[in-house]
């Protein structure tokens, strides 16, 4: 098992995160424009992954796209905008978000602390602590908080990465499955456009 470490973010980092990744998918939705990061808080000048979330507050919700990575070569406030604006693109859950939805979408991200290679996933996966990401199939990854979010085991959560992943669940204990985990920070807004909270 084998670590690397990333970024800690104070709350108002977190908070500017979620508003860089909102003005990103609006900027995109509605202007066909890359949003550019601006003046950035010291801590966006790390170079660490970090993925980004959109979700529907329409009806029971949906998961509207999302998109992102557990390691980047780039700083963190160009990692949000690029992984916010492949979020609300066809690429991600299959259609494009529209102009009308902007309204009813709740934006969400999650910036990695720490990253794990493991051997022994089972073994390893904290729940409530990591995240998952299969290297593998088409490849895949879920938050921190979904296992929680869902009240999943450790094996179930293992599955179902691989699933998203295009893989067979179990697939993570083949031999040419790398499993990935990563401690995260996860910063969302409490309703459209709304507060922030940490969870």
């Amino acid at each position: 098992m084998s670590q690397r470490q990333g970024v800690d973010l104070s709350y108002e980092d977190g908070a500017r995160a979620v508003e860089l990744a909102r003005e990103s998918v609006e900027s995109y939705v509605q202007h066909g424009q890359r949003e550019q990061p601006g003046s950035m808080r010291e801590a966006f000048y790390e170079r660490t992954g970090a993925f980004v979330r959109l979700e529907s507050t329409r009806g029971r919700g949906s998961l509207r796209g999302c998109a992102g990575g557990y390691h980047s070569d780039d700083q963190l406030g160009h990692v949000i905008v690029d992984a916010a604006i492949e979020a609300a693109s066809e690429d991600s859950c299959g259609s494009e978000v529209s102009p009308s939805e902007l309204p009813n979408l709740t934006v969400s991200v999650c910036t990695v602390k720490s990253v794990v290679l493991t051997d022994d996933p089972l073994a390893d996966l904290e729940l409530g602590t990591h995240g998952v990401a299969i290297d593998g199939g088409e490849g895949g990854w879920l938050y921190p908080t979904v296992h929680v979010e869902n009240d999943w085991s450790a094996r179930e959560y293992l599955d179902r990465t691989c699933r998203k992943a295009k893989l067979s669940p179990g697939a993570w204990q083949n031999d040419d499955v790398v499993v990935t985990l990563f401690e995260g920070q996860v910063f969302r807004e409490r309703e459209a456009d709304g507060s922030i909270e940490e969870i």
